[in-house]
């Protein structure tokens, strides 16, 4: 896939602070019924930890696994930041 001169120099000229999106496609309803939890192997440490009432309420409704996606969730944010 190339980029064209423009495209590199419109995005060059982007500070940090304002990545391009435009490349991620949406999310869809059925992004949760068709993920996949890839757990590590290895144990899983017990901790008490306090999420926004909010945020623990959305994940509930997923349903059953919602523990385990919320650690996917963490892990790719800290593979992405490693």
């Amino acid at each position: 896939m190339s980029i064209s001169a423009k495209r590199l120099a419109e995005l060059s000229a982007r500070a940090e602070s304002e990545p391009d999106y435009s490349d991620i496609p949406p999310l869809d309803d059925n992004f949760w019924s068709e993920a996949r939890v890839v757990l590590p192997k290895g144990p899983k440490q017990q901790l008490t930890i306090r999420f926004d009432a909010d945020l623990v309420e959305w994940f509930r409704s997923k349903g059953k696994g919602y523990q385990s996606r919320m650690n996917a969730v963490l892990r790719a944010y800290m593979d992405a930041h490693r």
